[in-house]
């Protein structure tokens, strides 16, 4: 596995059939330009190619005044299919979901910036483990994502994490 610039989704338009399909929905929606201000990131499954059919597109952003994200994000997607938008006691976030041609997005925004939210930084542990041990160990990943389990735990079975893998995987020494 070649090592992705995830800073931009540029990479997309080189991976594989879901990626490439998920790189034309970005540029067509203009979702990440309406985004720009919000130092939107693609995280999650999709960008190191764990995803399994239901997964969704993941941007994290970063806001400075959660009220303005909020009006903002129902400004430019409350038209779209499926919008909601809530907000996450425990974490502090502001969480937006709607469908664009098929796709289910995710938004997910703190006052913490891109690169240091857990989501980016989960993707980029993951993204080295998965180059470290291979294609079966990926292909185990899927397995497990598909027979229901979520993607940190399911490097936790096969890590052998004995703890919260979503903690375990923060600290994590490849």
């Amino acid at each position: 596995m070649e090592a992705n610039n995830f800073d931009t989704i540029e990479y997309l338009q080189h991976g594989n059939t879901k990626q490439k399909e998920v790189y034309g929905v970005l540029v067509k929606s203009g979702i990440m330009e309406a985004l720009h201000q919000y130092d939107p990131l693609l995280v999650g499954t999709i960008p190191i190619n764990i995803d399994i059919e239901d997964s969704d597109i993941d941007i994290i952003c970063y806001y400075d005044d959660s009220s303005e994200f909020s009006g903002n994000l129902i400004i430019m997607f409350q038209d779209l299919d499926d919008f909601e938008i809530t907000e996450s006691e425990d974490n502090d976030a502001i969480i937006a979901h709607f469908t664009i041609d098929n796709f289910k997005f995710e938004i997910f925004a703190q006052d913490i910036p891109t690169r240091q939210q857990s989501a980016y930084r989960h993707m980029m542990i993951e993204h080295a483990i998965l180059s470290k041990h291979g294609e079966a160990f990926r292909q185990e990943i899927i397995n497990l994502k598909n027979q229901g389990m979520e993607t940190e735990p399911a490097f936790g079975v096969l890590l052998g994490l004995e703890n919260d893998p979503y903690e375990e995987l923060l600290n994590y020494v490849i």
